[in-house]
């Protein structure tokens, strides 16, 4: 459900993506490049696509470059609910396809136990609280397990719904082909062509 077109030209002239094309520039051996050379080497790297993607996730950019169907036949309603319907739940858990080990979640957490290994040190030793240095500490230490277990807690999380998000985009990728097969229905008249958030 993403539009190559679209992806080669934000890769050819959106900054967001310049360390990608900086690659396809590597790939195709030269600097200047119009979008069909850039749509061609990216055809021909996958890896380039799945860069792309990755950016997109972090930047919290959605990589389903389709708009909800619309009925144009009364008998494949029922198939273009059904994809309107896994689309609403794919926008909602695509953010969940990022690594984890890149996500906000995880930056979080840790700056959150940068900060309160700082405020025990502060404590001990800028307000002189030696005393209770044991207790401090030990707090610490209960915010690590607890940072942990709620690491944890969010990558169960994570990993579900990366396997609901993989189901239903294949449902979604079967439907398309269904009724590109059966019907005069052509997916790129809902191709989303550009990003208001790179406008």
């Amino acid at each position: 459900m993403i539009n190559i077109n679209r992806v080669a030209n934000e890769i050819h002239s959106v900054g967001l993506y310049d360390l990608i094309f900086q690659d396809v520039q590597k790939a195709a051996d030269k600097t200047r490049l119009k979008v069909e050379e850039v749509k061609d080497i990216i055809l021909k790297n996958p890896s380039l696509i799945k860069d792309y993607e990755q950016t997109n996730l972090e930047y919290n950019i959605s990589n389903i470059h389709l708009n909800k169907l619309e009925n144009f036949d009364d008998k494949f309603q029922d198939k273009i609910d059904e994809f309107n319907t896994n689309l609403v739940k794919l926008n909602e858990v695509e953010k969940y396809t990022l690594d984890f080990e890149q996500s906000s979640v995880l930056v979080i957490i840790m700056s959150i136990e940068f900060f309160v290994l700082f405020s025990a040190q502060y404590f001990i030793v800028l307000l002189n609280l030696k005393d209770w240095q044991m207790q401090i500490y030990g707090f610490f230490a209960m915010s690590i397990v607890a940072a942990w277990l709620y690491a944890k807690k969010e990558r169960k999380l994570f990993d579900k719904n990366t396997i609901i998000f993989n189901e239903l985009y294949a449902k979604n990728l079967a439907i398309l082909d269904e009724l590109e097969k059966n019907s005069d229905f052509n997916r790129e008249n809902y191709y989303i062509e550009e990003c208001d958030e790179h406008i």
